[in-house]
């Protein structure tokens, strides 16, 4: 039988790296059970590449993303995401401060990938910290260093040496899932897989179910963000991830108190 769009809806925009072939994608499959009471919509503007040098960051000046976000204000979105995570290298405060900025231009809530993965791991009590990217040394390097400075230590990290943003659609995910068991030998309290062109949610669900590790993979814990904005319920999308659900319903190891 066919759904009946309800009203009102719950409509989510999310600003999206113009290279990325990834996040729109597994959001909508992840959506699945809430559609169409709750639907995804997207704006990009220019992200090609991931490094530490001064051109790749340019790319993420405030300017041309509120621009997008402008335009998602349009559809009358309820929350606007910026589905990326450059704040786990550029420092937390820059999301902070883009979100800020969002809800100043438009009047729309805001949130992020890594502020929505940072909350989990507070509230989850997570102090160490696996971390899988398809980035370089260097830029997993950075990360490890900012997550110290909040307390979490990363424990083990696994990199692709990659900075084509494009090319990490095309990391298979059989080598994402090696990578999380490879860093999962460290024991974390749970694997962050930090990349929204990554394809981490649907094999993290999986690799989590079967090492009883949480995995928080970027395009789940925008959409974890944004659905938690709404105050709307995520037990629906349980499948997909423990950060959907309590931990102990889904029996996973939790941190020692």
């Amino acid at each position: 039988m066919q759904k009946i769009v309800p009203f009102p809806r719950q409509l989510i925009g999310m600003l999206t790296p113009s290279s990325n072939t990834v996040l729109e994608p597994y959001t909508a499959r992840m959506l699945e059970p809430l559609f169409p009471a709750v639907s995804a919509h997207f704006g990009r503007f220019r992200v090609t590449r991931i490094a530490l040098d001064d051109s790749a960051s340019e790319q993420f000046r405030q300017e041309p993303i509120l621009a997008a976000a402008e335009l998602l204000a349009d559809a009358r979105t309820d929350v606007i995401a910026w589905n990326g995570t450059s704040a786990s290298w550029l420092g937390f405060d820059t999301d902070e401060r883009l979100c800020a900025a969002i809800h100043a231009r438009t009047g729309v809530q805001a949130t992020s990938s890594i502020l929505g993965l940072n909350r989990l791991i507070l509230e989850r009590g997570v102090k160490r910290l696996g971390v899988v990217t398809p980035y370089t040394d260097d830029v997993g390097n950075r990360i490890a260093a900012n997550y110290a400075s909040i307390g979490v230590e990363v424990v083990a990290g696994a990199h692709c040496g990659m900075s084509d943003n494009f090319s990490f659609a095309e990391i298979p995910e059989e080598r994402i899932g090696a990578m999380c068991t490879q860093v999962a030998q460290a024991a974390p309290d749970a694997i962050a897989i930090v990349c929204t062109n990554m394809r981490g949610a649907l094999v993290g669900a999986e690799v989590e179910r079967r090492l009883g590790i949480p995995v928080f993979d970027s395009v789940s814990t925008t959409l974890w963000g944004c659905l938690r904005a709404l105050d709307v319920s995520t037990a629906a999308l349980a499948s997909f991830g423990s950060i959907f659900t309590a931990p102990s319903e889904a029996g996973l190891k939790l941190p020692a108190e």
